[in-house]
């Protein structure tokens, strides 16, 4: 015991640990209270209208508000069940307790010693010898980034423990504001939404919180986390001084500031700083107003204790930092920041092109892009918020991957300045349903339903070989925990599966949009239908015969995004935003044309302007505007979901399919179940579910993902019937089958997991792992 006392005054992060041990031998939990079933008369719950403490609920899940603390049972023992908020500062002598103490007296002197008081506990930049101080002791912390909205709930737990026994003390996250507000007014803070029960999972697995909760996040994720709604104001100005963007800026986080405020780690909680907006640098608007807003509403709800930084790439910090707040700066292994390599895929400017080349160029680059932070922030800890392990992927291009020997190098170095780092991704998740984002570089480019990104914990929640060589690289520098990481999950694999044809989407309009059409002379945009992702099926009906195959046509590029065009239900092919203009139809007077649009995500990087989908313009066959529209903003998830289940449609099928069509089978698993990875040959694109789960989107002809990953939970075991369903949007197979593979398949490559020993002292050989990237 007296040995681990000692290592852990070495190690401030461990006194850290080593608390939550006692914590745990003395009935408390997380979050600093008894646990209510070993000391039942510290039963609290919030009363969330009152402000005050009552007998009540015990839930240990989700901590709204911050219970009796160590350091609050110290000094002011509750005097009862009903305990004010305000009594905690009242004085020790006019709360005599009638229960009994909150702590053993015999551990009182070990705990005064070991355990920091709340009004000590202090995480502050000490400027004078360049770095952080936690508790008053020098601290460096080594991240990694993880998004809470891309694993499932039911395997938080998972990711953030493999997380922490790579070596990492803190794991950086974002909070995505459409994801909990999908409506005005309207927030969900539930299941895979609950914030507030991913802060007490990080704060079990021992890691300390970055938070960074935007407004914007980017993420490539949809809109950038923005929410869509904000768009049926077709004129406001994202990331501004806008009145109209300030207000819902200030109306979300009224609400979501508030619920962090207890979690901040002066409070008793784990997050140690806030990250205010997002590589504002790299946006055109430059608007230090703005930022200037947000930075006074974070104080104003959060206080003066709490940390609040900026992150930009080099060439952003002009723009992105603001006195009064951290100034940090983000680049990858080639010494590129996020912004720059966005820049450089669409044909940078001279001065950025001229930027780039002396990055590379010189001897000492990393030291180079730092020299420029200095003049930001003369004084504090290098850091570097965003450490690229890998990147992202595109439909249409290549997977994307950096080399082990490259990240590896580049952590190093940056350790051995002394900075501060986070690695993103340290684990990339999936982009499921229909929350990718999209990037703009000459043309409109949705990102994959992977968010495989390369990173040190693959998709699937296995460590890779990256991991264990950063494991190594940070165990030169700090102590990480002992013991060996979990071994990677159990895999399946079944079929071939035949799908059956449940019949053309057209054929289910009255169950996908049971509200009815909206009418409208010219067509309205998703966001002017309040549809803010997913499909709309646009209508109307010709006016004159079209004998002649006659190009069909959208001005300016107004299809956002791909458009699937039928005349009388006969699929006729496919318009795609900067990629495909014109098709050529015939039909008769009065002929149905129907087309349905696909949002593929909305621009989520950089000078994205307002990225409204749908028809943008008005159609145009031949020299005739097409008008007289009805639009159904089609409720697919809920068709999927519900009606399918009750098979409330039964109709003939067409012979030979095409176009928007649904298929679906039910399939048991006859033997163990594990991860999985649906891989659908042959088929062209379209949207997948798994039990009424939107998988997300696939488009095996396009490329590069060629399997969607499905995590276990999302099966049902032996004895039960699991359903897959397919929106196939343009073709499929003659033989309409799929396949779940225990390997994912992200570039027509199968990529190895390595198996490693349970053993601490004897690892075996790794298998060797295919890679392929640029």
């Amino acid at each position: 015991m007296a040995r681990g006392i000692l290592a852990t005054r070495r190690h401030p992060e461990d006194v850290w640990a080593w608390t939550w041990q006692v914590r745990g031998w003395l009935g408390l939990q997380k979050d600093g209270s008894q646990d209510p079933q070993r000391v039942p008369h510290l039963a609290f719950s919030r009363d969330q209208d009152a402000g005050t403490y009552a007998k009540g609920e015990q839930s240990r899940a989700r901590p709204e508000a911050p219970r009796t603390s160590i350091s609050q049972c110290l000094r002011n023992p509750p005097r009862d069940r009903r305990t004010a908020v305000s009594d905690y500062r009242t004085s020790v002598s006019a709360m005599a307790p009638k229960k009994p103490p909150c702590l053993p007296s015999l551990l009182l002197p070990l705990l005064t010693l070991l355990l920091p008081r709340a009004d000590t506990r202090s995480f502050v930049v000490d400027r004078d010898n360049d770095r952080f101080l936690l508790d008053g002791v020098a601290f460096r912390y080594v991240s990694g980034s993880l998004h809470y909205f891309r694993v499932p709930r039911v395997l938080w737990a998972d990711r953030l423990f493999k997380m922490r026994m790579s070596g990492l003390n803190a794991v950086q996250f974002y909070v995505p504001w459409n994801y909990h507000e999908p409506e005005p007014g309207v927030y969900n803070f539930h299941g895979s939404r609950d914030l507030i029960a991913f802060l007490n999972e990080a704060a079990i697995a021992n890691l300390l919180v970055i938070l960074r909760p935007g407004p914007y996040i980017c993420a490539e994720w949809d809109m950038g986390g923005l929410p869509a709604w904000l768009l049926r104001k077709p004129k406001i100005h994202l990331r501004t001084s806008d009145p109209d963007f300030l207000a819902a800026v200030d109306s979300w986080f009224k609400v979501l500031l508030p619920k962090i405020h207890p979690w901040l780690y002066h409070n008793g909680g784990n997050i140690i700083s806030i990250q205010v907006e997002n590589e504002y640098g790299s946006y055109r608007a430059c608007d230090f107003n703005y930022m200037r807003h947000l930075a006074g509403l974070f104080r104003a709800i959060l206080g003066d204790e709490i940390l609040l930084f900026t992150t930009d790439g080099p060439e952003g910090l002009k723009c992105g930092s603001l006195e009064g707040l951290y100034t940090t700066v983000d680049f990858g292994p080639g010494l590129l920041s996020k912004s720059e390599e966005w820049s450089w895929g669409g044909g940078p400017s001279a001065m950025m092109f001229i930027f780039h080349l002396c990055l590379l160029s010189a001897a000492d680059n990393m030291t180079k892009i730092f020299t420029l932070l200095r003049k930001y922030e003369p004084h504090g800890p290098l850091v570097n918020s965003e450490y690229y392990t890998g990147w992202l992927d595109y439909w249409g291009q290549n997977h994307s991957t950096r080399s082990v020997h490259s990240v590896t190098k580049g952590l190093e170095n940056m350790l051995k300045l002394g900075a501060s780092v986070n690695m993103y991704m340290f684990h990339g998740g999936t982009n499921f349903g229909y929350w990718n984002g999209a990037d703009e570089k000459g043309r409109f480019l949705p990102i994959t339903t992977s968010y495989d990104y390369d990173a040190p914990i693959s998709e699937a929640g296995d460590p890779t070989p990256k991991l264990f060589a950063l494991r190594d690289v940070i165990s030169k520098f700090q102590e990480i925990p002992l013991g060996p990481l979990p071994p990677p999950s159990p895999k399946m694999m079944l079929g071939p599966l035949t799908l059956h044809l449940d019949g053309d989407l057209l054929a289910f309009l009255n169950y996908l949009c049971p509200q009815g059409p909206i009418y409208s002379i010219l067509p309205m945009t998703f966001e002017a239908v309040k549809q803010d992702h997913g499909f709309v099926l646009y209508r109307t009906y010709l006016s004159n015969t079209v004998s002649e195959p006659t190009r069909f046509w959208v001005p300016n590029n107004g299809v956002h995004d791909r458009a699937y065009v039928m005349v009388d239900g006969v699929f006729h092919g496919v318009l795609e935003r900067n990629m495909k203009h014109k098709l050529f139809l015939t039909g008769q007077v009065g002929a149905k044309l129907d087309v349905l649009l696909e949002s593929m995500g909305r621009l989520s990087f950089g000078s994205n302007t307002s990225d409204f989908k749908g028809l943008i313009e008005p159609p145009v066959l031949g020299q005739t505007i097409l008008t007289r529209w009805l639009m159904f903003p089609l409720k697919v998830d809920k068709l999927v979901k519900w009606w399918f289940p009750l098979q409330l449609l039964k109709r003939s099928h067409p012979q030979t399919p095409s176009g928007p069509t649904f298929y679906s089978t039910m399939f048991a698993i006859l033997g163990s179940s594990g991860d999985t990875f649906l891989y659908l040959p042959g088929w062209t694109k379209g949207q997948v579910w798994i039990n009424g789960f939107n998988l997300g989107r696939y488009w095996t002809k396009r490329g590069p993902q060629q399997t969607l990953y499905v995590p276990r939970p999302l099966l049902y075991p032996r004895g039960a019937l699991n359903k897959i369903t397919l929106l196939e949007l343009e073709n499929a197979p003659p033989q309409p089958q799929v396949q779940f593979l225990d390997r994912p398949i992200l570039n027509s490559t199968l990529h190895r997991t390595y198996v490693y020993s349970l053993s601490a002292e004897v690892q075996s050989d790794p298998e060797p792992m295919q890679l392929s990237g640029h």
